[in-house]
């Protein structure tokens, strides 16, 4: 039976769903040019994939910090702490120091983004599995693992790109940090399969999650293979965030603001009402960030400083109402 609750909250997400289709019809039509056809195709043609690339991304972050935070138990965690942001920098910047910037790897998005999702899936299928069950599969000691990999990553890259050429560091720096300026339509498809395969396989551990953050003991009571679920949607989080990272570039704070602003709102245990709500709020953010980019900011400030800075500023704020609670 649906209690008031749950009624309330999805009277919530359809509001939440109504301003993500007012932010989206913005960011399609505003400063857009309806009496010359020509110019209004053009324009449809470049925000269209952009569009459909931010409602993607957001979703699979979304998702994946609910997931992930559940997993950990802490609201304060984000899936950037396994290391695949760090991993994909390391990546391109290893790229461009032993190929150049001409090469095929790094000149053809297609490639690019086939060798970033291949690299990174297989590096999380095989350290995070191996991890969680030498460490008698403890998340926590996987969390750390994964913390120290993004140290070593992180140092690796600093170190590549110490002695590299200046002039290949910079046209580097483009593809180090989030953008939605130069979208590839043609990877939109791809990455819609990769995302639904996830979804498709780990369909019957997701309706588990209410369960599963009970604890093991009482998942276990339940009938519930813990540490199986637990590992299979851990492998399925850092899929999902290396998708994510592969299509925009690592956006670190995004994950934690959206999805503690799903718990907020709803204050729910039902994972199926978190994880649209924090997709939703993902997808508003996104776009209508975007939108602010283009046409207050003329492409001067990439979106991923204001969630950066934004998303640091909030942390601060769990932190400091977490304390005095």
């Amino acid at each position: 039976m649906r209690t008031k609750a749950y009624r309330a909250n999805v009277r919530k997400l359809l509001i939440l769903a109504a301003l993500v289709l007012a932010a989206a019809a913005a960011y399609m039509l505003v400063e857009v040019n309806f009496e010359n056809e020509k110019l209004f195709r053009y324009a449809m043609k470049i925000r269209t994939p952009k569009l459909i690339v931010m409602l993607i991304t957001a979703f699979a972050i979304g998702g994946a910090s609910i997931v992930f935070q559940s997993i950990i138990n802490n609201t304060i965690v984000t899936p950037c702490l396994l290391g695949m942001n760090s991993l994909y920098t390391l990546i391109h910047t290893a790229v461009v120091f032993f190929a150049g910037t001409g090469s095929l790897l790094a000149a053809n998005a297609n490639l690019s983004f086939a060798v970033d999702l291949v690299i990174m899936g297989i590096t999380a299928t095989i350290i995070y599995s191996y991890l969680f069950r030498k460490t008698n599969h403890n998340v926590l000691y996987v969390l750390l693992v994964g913390t120290v990999l993004t140290s070593f990553f992180s140092s690796i890259q600093t170190t590549l790109t110490r002695v590299m050429d200046p002039n290949e560091y910079d046209t580097l720096l483009n593809t180090l940090v989030a953008s939605f300026s130069n979208i590839n339509g043609e990877i939109i498809l791809f990455s819609l399969v990769v995302l639904a395969l996830v979804i498709f396989v780990l369909r019957r551990d997701l309706a588990l999650l209410d369960v599963l953050t009970l604890g093991k003991d009482q998942a276990t009571n339940l009938g519930v293979d813990y540490n199986r679920s637990i590992r299979r949607l851990l492998l399925g989080v850092t899929l999902c965030i290396a998708v994510a990272t592969a299509m925009v570039g690592p956006i670190s704070f995004l994950g934690l603001i959206i999805a503690n602003l799903s718990r907020q709102l709803l204050k729910t245990y039902r994972h199926s009402q978190l994880i649209i709500g924090s997709a939703l709020f993902g997808m508003a953010v996104m776009v209508a960030g975007q939108a602010i980019v283009e046409h207050v900011f003329s492409y001067a400030v990439p979106i991923s400083v204001f969630i950066t800075v934004g998303g640091g500023l909030y942390f601060l704020y769990l932190l400091l109402t977490n304390k005095k609670a």
